[in-house]
């Protein structure tokens, strides 16, 4: 099994359905994630995480938005790290629009 899972941003993105590809329930996604977010977030949450630029989601083989390698911790779930990375994008927008 391997130690690390890949995140697209469209797993998070708000304006995309789950056939189009999000993984999150609608309240938790976020308006036009970035892959340099995503890492940044899981970075803040103790990951290590890295950007892949030049990949892009089988769903949507037009766009080239990248993915991130996120190494795998013990007894977290691929569904849990999304819902937490989510939890914190959300949180670190509404700080930076704060101030």
């Amino acid at each position: 099994m391997p130690d690390h899972f890949f995140v697209y941003p469209a797993y998070l993105g708000r304006g995309l359905s789950r056939r189009d590809g999000r993984r999150l329930p609608a309240n938790l996604a976020i308006v036009d994630v970035t892959s340099e977010e995503i890492v940044q977030a899981a970075k803040r949450l103790g990951y290590r995480a890295e950007v892949e630029e030049a990949k892009q989601y089988p769903r949507q083989f037009f766009t080239y938005a990248g993915r991130v390698k996120v190494t795998k911790k013990a007894g977290v779930t691929k569904a849990r790290f999304l819902k937490a990375v989510a939890t914190e994008l959300a949180r670190q927008r509404t700080a930076a629009g704060k101030k």
